[in-house]
């Protein structure tokens, strides 16, 4: 069974709420409202991490689009080997939904690889239906076959496939002998009605003509094949072979039924193994991934018809995601919440895929926090669809789907190319709520800013129908990275704005338009790109008598990208910039780049406060010697000293505790 810890009492009492996919990731899913129950949205990663016995363990990761994987439970073992294996380690994990469609086998190889390669001599038979308790059971070939497999010294990376020809299920895996003349082949055995135990001999499979291991099999509706992927010492690399049935027939050879296919599968000069194969949560593609183990990551792949093979990238595998020999499943929303719930790293990014621009929101009339941002992962940052996710306690996110799209009819005036959004909450005198979900949009020559509508923070909004900011106050710039701000003592608003400058002006009650003669040129004076010259995105907030400007430095792509700030004592200014002005900076150390672009969330009713920012993908820090499209939402802790500068936040990998708030009634 699982092993828990103490952080299954701490959130005991927590909603868990999971990311659903987001919407440019290549799902399949529905933009908008919640997916179906049966409905695919993510992928589910089971793996070893390593040779020594704690890493020769089962270890969980979580994908939206099946190329970029996030480790569940810190990296950790998700189940002990030490409490299901004979070895006390266990490798090569496959893992398989059954056709009830909630019944889930793992098999994995019984082995402890100090012992030395050839030292195993059974698997362990796993089966659960939440996917976080498993009952297991072992088999061990000397004992289960003492005359026809006593001196077996290897079973390898067992695999189980359903049979459409028998309706029972099979599990395939390599078998060698101490015999001087042996090599790997694969077998198979069917497995009886409780996955508990195989039935009857191992019978001959297939082979390559010398050491045939790691295989997979997956079913092509396409063409009606079943296709067996496996590595080969001979040719040295990863091949495939095709039969429309797993057995032979009646009076002809063993292993017969497979035709092989000329050509390499891996797209890669380098020594690989461990093979996995899925269809794509779209049904139209598949994903092939295979450990390049003598260089330290995986390799994807994608193929339309199992034929041809296209490299989609590489993962490094660092710190504690070294996934080796691995197999991936598609799983559901709700699947993918409870995982999520039990193993949950609640580490940053906060939400999946790509987003940037961040805009957090606590709402007073739900009692919930909503995030507003960009979509990115396009190039020439060019998103169109803005999408709200909300949460209860700042650490589990739920996709509420996509709540404008400026391609759409939703905003005539707009062509695409919606960035960096702002939201401002405002309760009406009959005690209703409304919502001022305010963005910049490509209008056909130049970006403009509007505005949208609703009577909920997800929605539906409804566009004001033509910007309200067009022209630059000052002749030159983009009007983009809006931001609006209420101010507490005077409960007036305030919206700013600007690239290459910073602009602010009072909005009228309507929230809609700007408040004649109140437009104000607040560029911060001064300043190197070094410390504070003002970029772009700025973001005021107030706290105990001073008002806090905050913006970017330098160019999104830049080493030096990072969030200075100013005060003033009036939400027009003038601004004066801090002595030391750094909010927060990239940590190269830490793999961690890109920090910059934030909103400020303060907990209702406290001194409490955290800044919420968007970072560029580790995995595509290429892009930070160029604009960065690959951007996620992280978020952390902000503090102040005793005279209320604020301290320079340190971005971290883990993020903040996870917050308990009062339901609202």
């Amino acid at each position: 069974m699982m092993t828990t810890d103490s952080r299954k009492a701490l959130f005991a009492s927590l909603i868990a709420v999971s990311m659903a996919a987001n919407a440019n990731a290549a799902t399949g899913s529905a933009t908008q409202g919640n997916p179906g129950s049966d409905e695919k949205v993510a992928y589910l990663f089971t793996y070893f991490t390593g040779n020594a016995p704690e890493e020769e363990q089962i270890c969980y990761a979580l994908s939206d689009d099946g190329y970029n994987f996030t480790p569940l439970n810190h990296g950790n073992p998700v189940i002990k080997s030490d409490s299901i294996a004979l070895t006390g380690c266990v490798r090569d994990p496959h893992i398989l939904r059954c056709e009830d469609g909630k019944t889930f086998y793992m098999v994995v190889t019984d082995m402890k690889s100090s012992l030395g390669w050839s030292s195993n001599r059974g698997m362990v038979l796993l089966k659960s239906t939440d996917l976080i308790n498993w009952q297991h059971s072992t088999v061990h070939f000397p004992t289960k076959y003492p005359k026809t497999w006593g001196n077996v010294i290897r079973v390898w990376a067992p695999e189980t496939v359903y049979d459409k020809q028998t309706g029972k299920y099979m599990v395939f895996y390599s078998l060698r002998t101490s015999d001087d003349d042996s090599f790997d082949r694969i077998y198979y055995s069917y497995v009886n009605e409780d996955f508990t135990d195989l039935v009857g001999e191992p019978v001959y499979m297939f082979d390559n003509g010398n050491a045939t291991i790691d295989g997979d099999i997956v079913y092509n509706e396409k063409d009606q094949l079943y296709h067996l992927f496996y590595k080969s010492e001979s040719g040295r690399g990863i091949f495939q072979a095709t039969a429309k049935q797993l057995t032979a027939e009646k009076g002809k050879p063993l292993g017969s039924q497979w035709t092989k296919i000329p050509g390499n599968v891996e797209q890669t000069q380098e020594n690989v193994e461990g093979v996995g194969v899925c269809k794509s949560l779209d049904g139209q593609s598949w994903i092939i991934m295979y450990d390049c183990y003598m260089n330290g990551h995986y390799q994807y792949c994608k193929s339309s018809d199992l034929k041809t093979f296209e490299f989609v990238q590489n993962t490094k595998t660092e710190g504690k995601f070294t996934p080796r020999h691995g197999t991936i499943i598609p799983i559901t929303q709700a699947e993918k919440e409870r995982l999520l719930k039990e193993f949950g790293n609640y580490n940053n990014p906060i939400l999946p895929g790509y987003h940037a621009d961040p805009e957090i929101l606590y709402s007073n009339k739900t009692g919930k926090f909503y995030i507003y941002s960009t979509t990115d992962g396009h190039k020439h940052w060019g998103g169109w669809k803005f999408n709200v996710f909300s949460s209860d306690n700042l650490i589990d996110w739920t996709d509420e789907g996509t709540m404008l799209d400026a391609k759409s009819d939703q905003v005539k005036w707009a062509k695409g190319s919606a960035w960096a959004p702002c939201i401002e909450e405002k309760k009406q005198k009959d005690g209703s709520y409304k919502y001022y979900f305010y963005y910049s949009a490509d209008a056909g020559k130049r970006k403009e800013i509007g505005v949208a509508i609703a009577d909920s923070p997800t929605g539906p909004f409804i566009d004001f129908g033509k910007p309200i900011i067009s022209d630059s106050p000052v002749g030159y710039g983009q009007q983009i990275d809006v931001d609006v701000f209420t101010d507490p003592k005077s409960k007036k608003s305030y919206i700013y704005w600007g690239n290459g400058y910073m602009a602010g002006a009072e909005l009228n009650e309507d929230m809609t338009s700007l408040k004649e003669n109140t437009i104000t040129v607040m560029t911060p004076k001064g300043g190197t790109l070094k410390d504070y010259a003002y970029r772009e995105a700025p973001y005021v907030f107030y706290r105990k008598g001073i008002y806090y400007f905050l913006w970017s430095v330098d160019d999104t792509g830049s080493p030096n990208y990072h969030v200075a700030y100013g005060t003033s004592k009036s939400p027009l200014g003038p601004i004066t910039v801090a002595k030391d002005p750094i909010v927060i900076k990239q940590d190269p150390e830490n793999k961690i780049y890109g920090t910059a672009h934030n909103s400020i969330l303060q907990i209702p009713g406290k001194d409490q406060w955290y800044i919420v920012y968007h970072r560029i993908n580790k995995h595509h820090i290429e892009w930070v010697m160029g604009p960065g499209i690959h951007r996620e939402v992280c978020i952390d802790a902000l503090t102040f000293d005793k005279k209320g500068n604020i301290v320079e936040v340190k971005p971290t990998l883990n993020g903040p505790e996870p917050l308990q708030m009062k339901k609202k009634k």
